[in-house]
């Protein structure tokens, strides 16, 4: 597809990174011409120095050819008059990156007025993956698949934990539930495990399983931890907004500390039900006064990622909290993990993938059959979500007897409402949602599984 990207900030750059990876023509417009020529000596991609909204502009970057137009500079505004210009032009979809919350509300009468395809909230995105930790705080991470009836969870094994130095063929008398270990890191490696795969402590383990079975896998680790209640924000930015506003809405007790007495001010008018503490997130004796080692959370969302590392680190060695720490550098979020932070996140990364979900739709709409997309092990493994159609080559076929890609696993079925963690004599047939956990990328079709010149 033909996809044209207006803002090369954070958001902008990743996106333009894997759009072009996944062979996608991918023009970048940014009024900053030296990071168009470092973006385009380092891609794959063509570049337009110039203000996005500009008539002229979009016109040089021949927006009337694009199949999407992506608007995600640093302001709201221009982000939507962007998308209100291009899509006037002819581009046929367009999304726009809207971070203000005053927006947040109309947003549904801005896209029917505008013609906006998708909008995208950052932070809001950013809150709701925060508050799904939350709400299951034993997982570092965790997806949904089949309308909630699927999960798949992150957790790291530590030491004397039941499955250590257990091969996955022996998962069963471990856990007697259905669940499916589906990728493993272990250091800089990951691995699609099979059976004679041995697990040891220390691995970064993804899991599927069904939604009921989930709780029961972690309850036989021993590790299944009760919802958040007592949850300390330290930064008072969107996300803690919003994501304190869902916290409170779902009855948890909230504390915010910020150093910007206007910012706790607005907080305060904002958010009556929460606890707004001005002061500095970093000082100890704070800290301790508000209560640090009885949360039940502490999520670290500064905006400088070393200042949230350092907090997130302090946090762990002082409670048994779950602890969330935001950051938006690919580099340091790869050192943070080498310390032993548990659950990481990154705005940026968030709002790319949910971009990428939706560019994956629509090439569902000019042929693939992916329903859904989620990234695991920071990126390097996929898993998807195809719809099985009657094209499928080998309909009804036990799985035991499909020449599959290396490096590919056949995670779940959802079949009438069922969930099925599947076996060697299991069969895919019309109207399955199977889901595929991979380190191949670009698979667009659920024949593509399947090894080449099989599938004829």
């Amino acid at each position: 597809m033909r996809i044209v990207i207006v803002g090369n900030g954070k958001v902008g750059s990743t996106l333009a990174e894997q759009l072009s990876n996944e062979d996608h023509d991918v023009i970048v417009i940014d009024k900053n011409q030296q990071t168009i020529d470092n973006l385009v000596n380092t891609l794959d991609v063509m570049g337009v120095c110039g203000n996005g909204a500009s008539y002229q502009v979009l016109l040089e970057a021949e927006v009337q050819k694009a199949d999407l137009l992506i608007a995600c500079t640093s302001q709201d505004e221009i982000n939507l008059l962007c998308c209100l210009v291009g899509r006037k032009l002819g581009a046929r979809h367009t999304i726009a990156r809207v971070r203000n919350p005053e927006y947040s509300d109309q947003l549904v009468f801005m896209r029917d007025e505008l013609g906006l395809s998708f909008s995208i909230n950052p932070e809001r995105a950013a809150a709701a993956e925060l508050y799904k930790l939350l709400k299951f705080p034993s997982a570092l991470k965790i997806e949904t698949f089949s309308n909630k009836r699927a999960e798949i969870a992150e957790i790291r094994l530590k030491e004397g934990s039941a499955l250590d130095n257990v091969y996955l063929r022996d998962l069963h008398k471990t856990f007697k539930g259905k669940a499916l270990i589906c990728a493993v890191q272990r250091g800089s490696q990951v691995t699609i495990p099979g059976g004679n795969f041995m697990l040891r402590a220390g691995d970064k383990i993804s899991v599927i399983a069904a939604a009921n079975d989930m709780l029961d896998f972690f309850a036989s680790l021993g590790n299944l931890l009760p919802e958040a209640r007592d949850v300390l924000l330290i930064g008072g930015g969107r996300i803690s907004f919003y994501l304190a506003r869902m916290l409170l809405e779902n009855g948890a007790r909230v504390k915010i500390i910020d150093i910007d007495p206007q910012k706790c001010a607005e907080l305060s008018r904002q958010l009556p039900r929460a606890m707004v503490i001005c002061g500095d997130g970093t000082d100890q004796e704070l800290l301790a006064e508000e209560g640090l080692d009885t949360m039940d959370a502490v999520v670290a969302l500064t905006g400088l990622d070393e200042e949230n590392i350092i907090l997130a680190l302090y946090a762990q060695s002082r409670t048994d909290a779950k602890v969330i720490t935001k950051i938006n550098r690919p580099t340091l979020a790869a050192i943070a993990e080498s310390t032993g932070l548990g659950s990481i996140i990154s705005p940026r990364v968030l709002t790319a993938n949910i971009i990428i979900r939706y560019v994956r739709a629509m090439q569902n709409s000019m042929g693939s059959n992916i329903e859904t997309l989620h990234r695991l092990v920071g990126g390097r493994v996929e898993a998807l979500e195809f719809r099985v159609s009657e094209n499928f080559p080998q309909l009804d076929t036990p799985l035991m007897e499909l020449k599959l890609r290396p490096d590919l696993l056949i995670a779940c079925i959802s079949r009438d409402g069922r969930t099925i963690i599947p076996g060697g004599r299991d069969c895919i047939s019309v109207g399955d949602r199977v889901i595929v956990v991979t380190t191949n990328e670009r698979l667009d079709d659920l024949s593509e599984i399947l090894q080449k010149g099989y599938a004829l």
